[in-house]
């Protein structure tokens, strides 16, 4: 059947045709039938040098065959036991090596579970009800995340409410917890924004989130789920020096199939149960099939250069910032290791406010442009785009192409 074919059925299935609102766009969605490393191929046979690599985990490209060899070896011996298994501490320990703040950790099916469970284990510990977070930081979709308004709006504060602030803002996140300190269980933040397109923190910023949190007794969460091993082989926490209390990760340690982690300070992870009196559990936590996945794709990141996908990162923004500015349109390109975004804004983005002002309708005609000649990218302007270790010179040598061709139509 066609792509649009399918999109039409779908319709009949789901809310909107998809099972994540992420993947539409109009008038339908590509539905993709095949992955092979750095390229997608839809059902109509058209194929796409992919920068979704679905939203981030596929660092290693698709269908990498040393993936792809551990799962069909475990899938032949069990799929699912609901027991204890080896592959789940040979993943822990590798995931505990490589991020020295987690000193214990928990295995749950995706990075919305582990999110949900490290703010509900923030509460238990600390005895507190607040959660601060930053605004259009996004971590999962769950009430406790979701559901959140700005400090000053915070009527009751015993209440069970998450509170946001401005990303980069170090007066509002002191504002924060003057206020509000003695009640803020966690503040909980991704170290890069990845939620509304690339953000990187200011100087200095982390830093302080680390000590003012320290001084009112609140955990410092970071939501690694996106970063993780994305621009090394470990935590962004550890490039930026600053140790949370808890991490939680979910996309890249899964090696393509679901998986999330809540973990760090022992003291804190010893209250999970059945050690302690938090309670926690999933069916399919510690699946072996994504241990198996997890496990061979850490062993090949761990032997892998990093320099090079973050070389064709940064050669991509760079090139559709000349190209953009030669064109008179206004474009700002924010890059994080290996992954980066485009923003149609004249102003530098620095937080979800300023990601907001961009122009979504030059976006769309960006994203359609790149559609129609074989490049995938997310289709939101408030999405991150991704290198993995399977696109070539090549791929980011046609993909600079188009991008120079769609600058000098954007705006006619």
């Amino acid at each position: 059947m066609s792509s649009y074919s399918l999109y039409t059925k779908a319709k009949s299935l789901f809310p909107g045709g998809v099972n994540s609102p992420v993947r539409y766009y109009p008038p339908s969605p590509k539905f993709m039938a095949e992955g092979t490393g750095s390229r997608l191929r839809d059902e109509d046979g058209q194929e796409y040098i992919d920068y979704c690599l679905a939203f981030g985990p596929m660092i290693l490209g698709h269908s990498r065959k040393e993936v792809v060899d551990a799962i069909r070896e475990q899938a032949g011996k069990a799929t699912s036991l609901g027991t204890p298994g080896k592959l789940e501490i040979e993943l822990g320990e590798r995931i505990k090596s490589a991020i020295p703040s987690i000193e214990m950790l928990r295995f749950t099916n995706s990075g919305t579970e582990s999110t949900m469970h490290a703010i509900r284990l923030a509460r238990f510990f600390t005895g507190r009800s607040l959660i601060l977070k930053i605004e259009g930081g996004f971590h999962g979709s769950h009430d406790y995340a979701l559901e959140s308004v700005p400090v000053s709006e915070l009527k009751d504060a015993s209440s069970r409410a998450t509170i946001e602030i401005p990303y980069n803002d170090p007066d509002a996140l002191h504002e924060a917890f003057r206020k509000f300190g003695k009640n803020i269980a966690a503040f909980i933040l991704e170290p890069v924004l990845g939620n509304v397109g690339v953000v990187n923190p200011s100087p200095g910023y982390l830093k302080e989130a680390r000590k003012i949190t320290e001084e009112y007794g609140a955990l410092l969460i970071f939501d690694e789920v996106i970063t993780g091993f994305r621009s090394s082989y470990g935590a962004y926490q550890d490039i930026a020096g600053v140790r949370p209390d808890l991490t939680t990760l979910g996309k890249i340690v899964g090696g393509g199939l679901p998986v999330g982690v809540f973990g760090g300070r022992e003291d804190i992870m010893k209250n999970v149960s059945p050690s302690g009196k938090f309670y926690q559990q999933g069916t399919f936590s510690g699946n072996a099939l994504s241990m198996a996945a997890g496990i061979s794709a850490l062993d090949v990141l761990k032997q892998s250069d990093y320099r090079v996908p973050e070389s064709n990162a940064s050669r991509i923004a760079e090139e559709a910032r000349m190209a953009f500015g030669k064109s008179g349109t206004d474009v700002r390109a924010n890059v994080s290791g290996t992954m980066f975004t485009i923003f149609f804004n004249r102003n530098e983005v620095v937080d979800s406010r300023t990601a907001g002002a961009s122009d979504r309708q030059l976006f769309s005609r960006y994203f359609n442009g790149l559609l129609e000649n074989g490049i995938f990218i997310a289709a939101s302007q408030m999405e991150a785009s991704f290198l993995s270790f399977a696109h070539s010179n090549e791929d980011v040598g046609k993909t600079v192409e188009v991008i120079r061709a769609i600058a000098e139509k954007i705006t006619d």
